[in-house]
């Protein structure tokens, strides 16, 4: 089985910025779900809309992650070697998960002080900002933990495993080869028939039996790792890294067909439908009920990732300079986000306005902060090397433009 390695695939960078972009997207819509659910704020409008964009968004976002994550690490070990891997896995993923708690959990902590003061109507910056700093005196309890980068610390500890267990096969270089073969055999089989999907989803539907809640739980509470959650994710990376084995497997899976469109589809109703069930624990059949949501969730999420990827290859391959720069922006943009989303949503939890203005509001203006501190602080200094691999020039705040003649 051949290996096919490209110097950049901008499908790819396309997909993963996606899957980033979407998790803003989806914190920034948490404050209008019709119902309390103990985040920082809950805005005066809400929508019967929003939980379902919430379901569904928050299926397959990470597992895309970690599927595009396993891609490239897989690339980046065979082009580079294990040891310059992981040299990058601790600057670019350690590093960031390190400073960035420091930096931003303080911010988030003031975030939900504000929350709470403006649900009493009496909003004190200071005071709040205060008490954010002040929770860092509590440390070493809370480490690393009541953040959204519990992705870095997943991401480290899956790496970590997979060149574990890459290293232990490689001892024995028959059993290497035989189960290289059955890797490659089985990769054919799951990404061929589009119906296929159904049984790949059976596994993680399986996993999801055992979450907290009805869908994917959030590890944010602990650094003992969600075993369900790190076998869901870490078997999205795998496929990841041996999908790229084979450029024609990956093309398999993320082809777009009828059929997928219509699981897909069906499996979105189906999660939406018996979601409703998930808290009548006195229903006659909540065990079946729950059973069916879980493989249809899991089909959702399975059909979204192949679907995204498909999309992305078919209109974002072409080498394009924006998407590159939105691709290269993407996981400084998802790094910071969520204490400006947070702050923003308390600015408009009591305005007079529809909803989706405010959505789209807290989601814009997100977006185009986070960029500008891209462009001015990032992208040429040594925090873009440290994220990027590389420092690249300023695109929007370009020197040239500060030189008065």
């Amino acid at each position: 089985m051949s290996i096919h390695y490209h110097s950049r695939q901008d499908y790819l960078d396309a997909v993963r910025s996606f899957a980033l972009l979407l998790g803003i997207a989806f914190h920034s819509a948490l404050s209008f779900m019709p119902i309390f659910i103990g985040w920082a704020v809950m805005d005066i409008s809400t929508s019967s809309v929003v939980p379902s964009f919430i379901l569904v968004s928050h299926s397959f976002r990470m597992a895309l992650f970690f599927l595009i994550a396993g891609y490239f690490s897989h690339m980046t070990v065979h082009q580079k070697g294990v040891k310059s891997f992981m040299k990058s896995r601790l600057m670019r993923v350690g590093i960031p998960l390190l400073i960035g708690w420091f930096a931003l959990r303080p911010l988030l902590v003031s975030g939900w002080v504000m929350g709470a003061e403006s649900m009493r109507g009496d909003v004190n910056v200071v005071n709040a900002l205060t008490s954010g700093f002040a929770s860092l005196s509590e440390l070493p309890n809370g480490l690393l933990i009541g953040t959204h980068l519990w992705f870095l610390y997943y991401l480290l500890l899956i790496s970590i495993s997979v060149i574990a267990l890459r290293s232990l096969i490689n001892l024995h270089s028959s059993t290497q080869h035989r189960l290289t073969q059955f890797a490659d055999r089985i990769i054919k089989l799951m990404t061929r028939p589009s119906w296929v999907i159904v049984f790949i989803a059976i596994p993680i539907a399986i996993g999801l039996w055992f979450m907290q809640h009805w869908g994917l739980d959030t590890p944010d509470k602990s650094l003992v790792p969600h075993i369900p959650l790190f076998c869901i994710y870490g078997g999205f990376f795998l496929f990841g890294w041996i999908l790229n084995r084979n450029k024609s497997a990956l093309a398999s899976f993320a082809h777009v067909s009828i059929i997928k469109f219509l699981l897909c589809a069906v499996s979105i109703l189906g999660a939406i439908y018996l979601s409703s069930f998930q808290s009548n624990f006195s229903h006659s059949q909540y065990s079946l009920l729950k059973a069916g949501f879980m493989l249809s969730y899991a089909i959702m999420m399975c059909t979204l990732v192949s679907l995204s990827i498909g999309f992305c290859k078919k209109w974002l391959s072409k080498p394009n300079k924006w998407v590159r720069y939105v691709a290269d922006a993407s996981f400084w943009l998802y790094l910071i986000h969520l204490p400006i989303v947070v702050w923003l949503q308390i600015a408009f939890a009591e305005l007079p306005l529809p909803w989706a203005v405010k959505l789209i509001s807290i989601f814009v203006i997100t977006i185009g902060i986070s960029l500008a501190l891209y462009d001015l602080m990032v992208r040429s200094t040594f925090i873009g090397a440290t994220l990027n691999g590389k420092r690249k020039p300023r695109v929007v705040f370009t020197a040239k433009k500060y030189i008065t003649h």
